[in-house]
């Protein structure tokens, strides 16, 4: 396969654009017998001839013409091409895709992402909201820049950009019998009380799978949902209690419809928000700031909870 010596097309450029080589060689600061040798070169290469000299003057052929389109084409791309990196690196422009857990979205969408928007609005975000399992997924088909997880599993192809501790704890109706022993609880203790559960691939539901494996019990939920709204909804009405960490119902705590049950569990007490991506893959300049945003503006990111 053929190439062409970009040197020698800025050369024909400048023949073009200063009417003869030596006037083309004095503007270039290049001595024109190298000029010539360029071209001369080119030629061989093409088959074809590319300048034909007229006295003092030089005429540029067809195919020289294409050649000197070709080059002020490529001069055009590469000067947009090094804007758009500028506008990317200086986030005038650029585009983020996230995944994040259904319980941190009133965290994200109360201020973080409203005060991202209007600081880079040139930068076009992608939220989907998933549980830790599908999350994992989108970051192994490259479909995000990174992933806010609650409780998700080890992964070789993963790295953890940051990691606080949130543990998951019981939520109760106010003045629910749990709500008044004024102590942390087995989860043994949860057994014999209207019961709603979250979906097993969700962080949450697979820690509560682990605790009902360690303590060989089965907690027999009267409702199942893959809902976070659900669940909260399900404990505010007074129909029963659930698990959650207790920033996501923080709003519902400091309204009096929500209390918070500690477990003595470990596994449930030293559950932690996870954020992800890819292993060896940088993240974006304007996926870095949507992370430093984050971690300086939303609660889970920049606390842990003992």
């Amino acid at each position: 396969m053929k190439h062409l010596n970009m040197r020698a097309l800025e050369f024909i450029s400048a023949i073009d654009r200063y009417g003869s080589l030596r006037k083309a060689a004095l503007k270039l600061n290049v001595d024109p017998s190298a000029v010539s040798r360029s071209i001369s070169a080119l030629e061989d290469s093409l088959e074809t001839k590319i300048l034909v000299r007229k006295g003092n003057a030089s005429h540029i052929t067809s195919s020289g013409r294409e050649l000197i389109t070709y080059f002020r084409k490529v001069q055009a791309f590469e000067s947009q091409t090094i804007s758009n990196i500028k506008d990317l690196t200086e986030l005038r422009s650029g585009e983020v895709k996230i995944a994040i857990g259904e319980g941190f979205i009133t965290d994200l969408i109360s201020s973080s992402l409203q005060s991202f928007l209007v600081k880079y609005p040139g930068i076009q975000l992608g939220v989907d909201m998933a549980g830790a399992k599908e999350a994992i997924q989108l970051l192994e088909d490259d479909r995000i820049d990174f992933a806010v997880t609650y409780a998700s599993q080890s992964h070789p192809g993963l790295e953890c950009l940051l990691e606080t501790l949130h543990p998951l704890d019981i939520i109760a109706p106010a003045n629910h019998p749990l709500t008044q022993l004024n102590r942390p609880i087995d989860v043994r203790e949860v057994i014999h009380h209207s019961l709603a559960l979250i979906d097993h691939s969700t962080g949450m539901g697979r820690l509560v799978s682990l605790a009902e494996e360690e303590g060989g019990f089965v907690l027999s939920p009267r409702l199942k949902t893959n809902s976070v709204a659900v669940l909260k909804n399900f404990v505010v009405s007074g129909s029963g209690i659930s698990f959650m960490p207790r920033l996501t119902v923080k709003s519902e705590v400091d309204a009096g419809l929500i209390s918070i049950v500690e477990t003595t569990h470990p596994v449930l007490s030293r559950a932690k928000v996870r954020v992800l991506s890819q292993k060896g893959r940088q993240l974006t300049p304007a996926a870095q700031e949507l992370f430093n945003h984050l971690l300086s503006s939303t609660r889970f990111l920049k606390i842990d909870v003992k």
